[in-house]
């Protein structure tokens, strides 16, 4: 014999029935904002962009200072010297002197590593280009932010109206029950009414202080006035697909590995570190350069205006030059100096490296988990859509047939009794909140992912907006139904 095949549930079907958005807060200044223009003041505000740039600025100081090795230093001043008492002349006499100079010039020096002039820049534009990558990152990452706390502040409105529509049912359960003959509904069945209205009107309160402050995160993110209330004009059933779910993973991550700033940034900074192994390599065979003026004592100026005599005279003026060019080989410690140098940039870069492949196992995990998400809540949205459906016709259902009697033996009794509107009711609330979170979750999965994968332009949907599904009007609820007594 044969098994049946299983009944399928039944599905009310027909447009969705969502509750009306909570009314804007009286006291609070309203700040209407869409999703377009919330994105573009991610990118504009932000401080973590402000920081990515500074540190940009930076690294470019840093470079042009490497590019400019080469060039001596200028300096210009005075010099006074004045002699009394025993000496030493270059044969080795002692004898008394009293004598005055002065010089009055300039003229160039210079002291550095040839190494350091030649490597230096090369190693600053890596340096550059990880830091402008950062900069991509640090917009990425806000405008992540950003998407996330609007579709917060999308569910938190939802999630308002479903409680409220759920206390509205709720107040009207405890109005019927309350007109229902004793016989019919024991004290009991009213008390439970009366304790689903309160716990309907905390969750209405709980709502409420979620979506003010998912409001104020928001505000903190854009920078705005943070007494304002900000007020998406989406509906908060509305989605956002930007990734075909469809395409395989496999195929996906590829795609992040190329176009994440982070990745760029970090194989900037592995470059960086091999150009500085070579320079420590270098640096015991390229001579450092050093030019020095000897026309004064040190600081030495090569140039001026000297002159001097006995005592305190300073006469028999004219010109002066005098000036050192030096090469110099340096062993930094007889040279395991310079092997220990080598050995830490060596070191530097495995470091980068193990970061480097870190970078890349996080973002391949990112593609992979955002795709995940998205596949999941846009189940969970279809899921949640017929699940509020069903709580609404049973909701309704539950209120209207709660004065309607039927006849069991002598007996007369409710055809739905008070606590199955109860649960009806409770029923609802949550079906409202499954629905919000899954459609806010959805939306935040394809921002996640869209991240993910390092915003490639390509990658998008043609048409980024899903439309909500069909939506009825908000319709008050049912007349009461006379009590039968």
């Amino acid at each position: 014999m044969s098994a049946k095949a299983p009944i399928p549930p039944a599905v009310v079907t027909g447009p969705l029935k969502l509750p009306e958005l909570p009314a804007n807060l009286p006291d609070v200044k309203s700040y209407p904002i869409n999703l377009p223009t919330a994105l573009q003041l991610a990118g504009v505000n932000p401080l973590d962009i402000a920081v990515a740039t500074e540190r940009l600025g930076v690294a470019a100081a840093q470079l042009d200072r490497a590019r400019v090795l080469w060039l001596p230093n200028l300096s210009l001043g005075m010099a006074y010297n004045r002699n009394d008492g025993r000496i030493q002349d270059i044969a080795g006499d002692v004898f008394g002197a009293s004598r005055s100079s002065f010089l009055l010039g300039g003229g160039p020096s210079f002291s550095f590593a040839v190494t350091d002039a030649i490597y230096a820049p090369l190693a600053g534009r890596q340096v550059v280009r990880a830091r402008e990558a950062d900069i991509l990152t640090a917009k990425n990452d806000s405008t992540l932010a950003v998407a996330e706390s609007y579709f917060n502040v999308q569910q938190a409105r939802g999630e308002a109206a479903g409680a409220a529509a759920a206390a509205a049912r709720a107040q009207e359960l405890v109005r019927r029950a309350e007109q229902l003959a004793p016989g019919l509904v024991p004290t009991v069945e009213i008390n439970r009414a009366l304790t689903e209205l309160a716990r309907r009107r905390q969750a209405v309160e709980a709502a409420n202080e979620r979506r003010e402050v998912a409001s104020a995160e928001l505000v903190r993110l854009l920078r705005i006035d943070p007494t304002t209330e900000v007020v998406p004009e989406e509906d908060p059933q509305l989605r956002i697909e930007l990734i075909n779910l469809d395409c395989p993973v496999d195929e996906l991550i590829p795609i992040g590995l190329t176009n994440r700033p982070e990745l760029a940034s970090q194989q900037a900074l592995v470059q960086a570190t091999l150009v500085r192994i070579r320079q420590e390599k270098m640096r015991p065979l390229i001579p450092s350069l050093v030019l020095r003026g000897t026309a004064s004592g040190s600081p030495g100026l090569t140039s001026g205006y000297f002159g001097g005599g006995r005592n305190e005279f300073v006469g028999n003026s004219g010109g002066r030059n005098g000036m050192e060019l030096q090469a110099v080989w340096e062993f930094q410690n007889l040279g395991l100096g310079n092997r220990a140098m080598v050995r830490e940039r060596e070191a530097e870069n495995r470091l980068a490296l193990v970061e480097l492949l870190r970078a890349q196992d996080r973002v391949a995990a990112e593609v992979a988990q955002g795709l995940a998400r998205a596949k999941r809540s846009a189940n969970r949205v279809k899921e949640a859509t017929d699940g509020v459906r069903n709580a609404v016709e049973t909701a309704d259902r539950n209120l209207q047939g709660l004065g309607q009697t039927k006849r069991v033996g002598e007996q007369v009794v409710l055809v739905f009794r008070p606590q199955e509107a109860v649960a009806a009711v409770a029923a609802l609330d949550q079906a409202y909140r499954d629905f919000y979170i899954a459609v806010a979750d959805s939306n935040r999965a394809h921002f996640a992912l869209y991240r993910a994968l390092g915003h490639p332009a390509y990658a998008l949907m043609a048409v980024p907006q899903v439309p909500p599904p069909p939506v009825a009007a908000a319709a008050p609820l049912v007349a009461p139904v006379s009590p039968a007594r």
